[in-house]
């Protein structure tokens, strides 16, 4: 067999979502176009055609071309280079959620909520559905408003449920859904990101804010996804149910706890 002359090829791609395959190749030449964030070309010469066409040349242009990672992956900012001072403490900053922040909030399903956190915490994306946004505004499960995590002192997250999720009564107090045991043991996955067992419940108590109340609770939770150590306080308004989370591992908790007893403290609805 006649030996197969080498020659140099120009390689830029450019993903089709239409295709199956993003590029192809022809005996004479194999063509296809990257655009980056810099918009730029992707240049490689010098390829033999045997390499080309057995694979062993392509096998190694993913890692070579890989396209920057999507926004959702960018690093989020830390709280303090946006949201206001807390006027209550100045070593914490005030968060309170607009109808821009989530879907729930601009269907109305929600009331607006605040909360303080350090400054050095960041607030975390949530994907499309697990914050509600595909079904609002009726939604049948509970869904994730939003959250905010700090790799040394652990996370917060606020859940909403559809209030007709716990009771048939319209316009429901939290005291008209019952105890701080029933309540919690509806909930209790939405705490620990999987299951609940009653005597992972520590402490329960109830506060009162004007003419809102708040079931609070302390869990010791081993196998919990969201942490060991859990602190919530849950709340009905409307026709919602707010649960405020406060998640730490074993090795966050000990330095942690106080801060997130602070901040499960000024969760206000």
């Amino acid at each position: 067999m006649a030996a197969i002359s080498s020659l140099t090829t120009t390689i830029s791609y450019t993903p089709n979502p239409i295709s199956k395959f993003p590029f192809s190749i022809s005996n004479s030449s194999l063509k296809f176009s990257l655009k980056t964030h810099q918009d730029s070309n992707l240049q490689l010469t010098n390829l033999s055609r045997r390499e080309l066409l057995n694979g062993s040349s392509l096998a190694l242009l993913p890692l070579a071309i890989s396209p920057p990672p999507p926004p959702s992956l960018a690093k989020e900012i830390e709280v303090g280079s946006y949201l206001p001072q807390s006027p209550t403490d100045p070593s914490f900053v005030l968060f309170t959620a607009t109808p821009k922040d989530t879907p729930a909030l601009r269907a109305g399903n929600v009331q607006p909520y605040k909360f303080i956190l350090p400054p050095t915490w960041k607030q975390l994306r949530i994907a499309n559905i697990l914050s509600g946004n595909y079904c609002q505004p009726k939604c049948a499960e509970p869904w994730i408003e939003v959250k905010f995590e700090d790799e040394k002192q652990g996370k917060v997250q606020v859940v909403a449920s559809p209030l007709i999720r716990l009771t048939n009564k319209p316009k429901a107090t939290i005291e008209d859904i019952g105890s701080p045991e029933k309540v919690i043991a509806s909930l209790g996955p939405f705490v620990t990101g999987n299951t609940l067992d009653p005597d992972e419940l520590i402490e329960t108590s109830i506060e009162k804010r004007g003419d809102q109340t708040y079931y609070k609770y302390v869990l010791e939770t081993p196998y919990a996804l969201t942490g060991s150590h859990n602190l919530a306080k849950a709340t009905a308004k409307g026709n919602t149910v707010v649960l405020f989370v406060a998640s730490a591992n074993d090795k966050q908790w000990p330095s942690s706890q106080k801060t997130l007893q602070a901040i499960l403290d000024s969760f206000e609805v």
